[in-house]
């Protein structure tokens, strides 16, 4: 009778220690759904980028939002600044795995991998993904492949803030890093496993030039939170159609094209970091 009590206190203990964890979790980064089966990018599915908003109230951003991404940069729409600066990276090497989400290829950060500075707050980078063809467009041209590195600052009050860096790539010599986790995303094709991928210098993501845009967005997947700093290089770097073919094949058939459409400005600023014009 006594170790039954004993029994019944540690099973008890432990679904308390377990639901603290699974809340914690919940919300770190205000993050993106792991869970791809939820949603889909088919035009027209009940599960596509239209009905988002409705298969969860959690999700009702995706829907009513008034700051969503991703959007169209276009010239018209620009505010010229000089005063932004130019992009304070401070990234460093960090063990690192690779998933395929279903959805998307991710690279994840398991420790510290450096951050990114913006108007004085630190954004520490957690992970980095790639959609293709490109999520936002520029002057109505959409490209061939858009990688996100994700960042979050350290939290006040209980709640944190998002940045993500946007790099746009069209077609041409192949990508350096992907050069580097081609291998890797060959063995998930078509597989939802996790791996190891040992150290990766987020430094090595070549960015080039110092011009950028920048506006206040959104998640481009559920939950579609928003609030998010995004930083939109402005130079267009190069990959070769073999990597956005990998890239492709190895995530699950409804997300070989898994850009979500895009989203209204709603009066929105958009500047353009360019350090030789005059404001």
């Amino acid at each position: 009778m006594k170790n039954q009590k004993i029994l019944s206190k540690f099973l008890s203990n432990l679904l308390i220690l377990l639901t603290i964890l699974l809340i914690s979790t919940k919300w770190t980064i205000a993050q993106e759904v792991e869970d791809e089966s939820e949603f889909d990018y088919i035009e027209g599915s009940e599960k596509g980028p239209s009905r988002w908003g409705e298969l969860h109230k959690e999700w009702a951003a995706c829907k009513n939002g008034r700051m969503q991404s991703p959007i169209d940069l276009s010239n018209h729409r620009v505010r010229i600044v000089s005063k932004l600066g130019k992009l304070k990276k401070n990234y460093k090497p960090q063990n690192a795995t690779i998933k395929n989400r279903g959805h998307d290829i991710q690279v994840k950060w398991e420790g510290d991998a450096g951050s990114i500075n913006i108007n004085g707050t630190d954004y520490f980078l957690h992970q980095a993904h790639w959609h293709s063809p490109s999520e936002h467009t520029i002057n109505g041209r959409r490209y061939d492949v858009e990688l996100h590195l994700v960042h979050e600052s350290q939290k006040i009050n209980g709640k944190s803030k998002i940045a993500v860096i946007g790099i746009l790539y069209k077609f041409g010599r192949p990508d350096s890093i992907l050069i580097k986790l081609s291998k890797y995303i060959k063995a998930l094709v078509d597989t939802e496993a996790e791996m190891s991928i040992g150290v990766i210098n987020p430094s090595k993501i070549k960015f080039g030039g110092k011009k950028y845009y920048r506006y206040k967005g959104s998640l481009t997947v559920p939950p579609c939170t928003e609030g998010v700093i995004w930083t939109i290089n402005k130079r267009i770097r190069r990959v070769s159609r073999a990597q956005v073919k990998l890239l492709r094949e190895a995530v699950h058939d409804h997300a070989e094209k898994n850009a979500r459409p895009l989203q209204l400005l709603n009066r929105r600023e958009i500047q353009l970091y360019d350090p030789k014009k005059k404001e």
